[in-house]
């Protein structure tokens, strides 16, 4: 057995069954919340489809490009620096793994695992067979069966706020951080009152319309999207604080999204890849927004130091210091 492997067999609190690159519980009980097994079908659909895009390698270098951005990073190389007395590392809600590949790359030296509820796993796992230090278990990021204190860098990018509960995720994927490890972990925002009550009213149709009409209804979105794009048109808005809508210079298309509803068009991906994002935004019943003081208060609350906050319109990140 590799030292990595022992490594990996000592990071959990049930004994676990290892084969080639997959890990699995001899003993699991865990039990999934309705809305949680919804989320974690919706990604198995999603992942399942995107992974045979032609042109899937756009979406990931635009997603490890703005990893560097949202964890303060700006680089590859800086990251690989700050990797480079991590031990053990996390990506929880990996998906395809591609992620969890890239911190396998550049921390040759170090564990790696990443963990999904849904079916993307076992493509990941399929596909990323060669990189010995990269290990997959398919399971709850809210409740992962890894000790207390044992990951040294612990990632949740874009993936917390579809838990059944966000906080008791953030206090589990806390508690299971290092003494002196760090924690990256990424949160949708808060939009404007129009858009949150147009999001909050798909994600309930989520549960009364079939996959096909959701995935119809993403593609929509981006007609409408590229439609509106297309137009060039920019206009002042003025500031409605009572709608939450912010004042300044919009294309229509932005300003529409931003402020109404979510209708992604990036110009250099396919119509696929576009469809993909407006599935992912409206698909999960499980969405939780968040304000800027919501979110510092989940680490507060675990007794974390912020080391790094970013924030956007989409967003807030941070990596929090344990």
């Amino acid at each position: 057995m590799s030292d990595q492997k022992k490594v990996l067999e000592n990071l959990f609190s049930q004994e676990i069954d290892l084969k080639e690159n997959v890990a699995a519980f001899k003993k699991n009980g865990q039990a999934v919340e309705n809305n949680q097994e919804q989320t974690k079908d919706i990604f198995s659909d999603k992942w399942g489809e995107v992974d045979e895009y032609k042109d899937i390698d756009k979406m990931y270098a635009f997603q490890c490009d703005w990893f560097l951005k949202l964890y303060g990073f700006e680089t590859e190389e800086n990251l690989k620096k700050f990797l480079a007395d991590k031990r053990t590392i996390l990506d929880s809600g990996c998906g395809l793994g591609y992620k969890a590949s890239w911190f396998a790359k550049l921390a040759p030296h170090a564990t790696v695992i990443g963990i999904d509820i849904s079916d993307a796993l076992d493509i990941a796992a399929k596909k990323f067979t060669e990189q010995k230090n990269l290990f997959f278990i398919k399971g709850d990021i809210a409740n992962t069966g890894l000790k207390q204190n044992v990951i040294d860098f612990t990632v949740c990018d874009q993936v917390i706020m579809h838990t059944e509960d966000p906080q008791k995720t953030f206090d589990h994927l806390s508690d299971i951080t290092s003494k002196n490890g760090e924690f990256a972990c990424y949160v949708y925002s808060k939009k404007a009152l129009p858009r949150e009550l147009v999001d909050d009213y798909f994600r309930n149709a989520t549960h009364t319309i079939s996959k096909e009409e959701m995935w119809k209804f993403s593609e929509q979105l981006v007609i409408l999207g590229k439609t509106l794009s297309e137009l060039k048109v920019s206009f002042e808005s003025p500031d409605i604080p009572l709608l939450g809508i912010k004042g300044g210079t919009y294309d229509i298309q932005r300003f529409i999204y931003w402020n109404f509803l979510k209708c992604f068009w990036k110009e250099d991906w396919s119509f696929d890849l576009n469809k993909a994002t407006n599935f992912d935004w409206y698909a999960p019943s499980n969405a939780k927004r968040f304000s800027k003081e919501e979110f510092l208060e989940m680490g507060k609350k675990n007794n974390l130091q912020v080391e790094f906050l970013h924030q956007e319109e989409a967003c807030y990140s941070g990596r929090f210091k344990k």
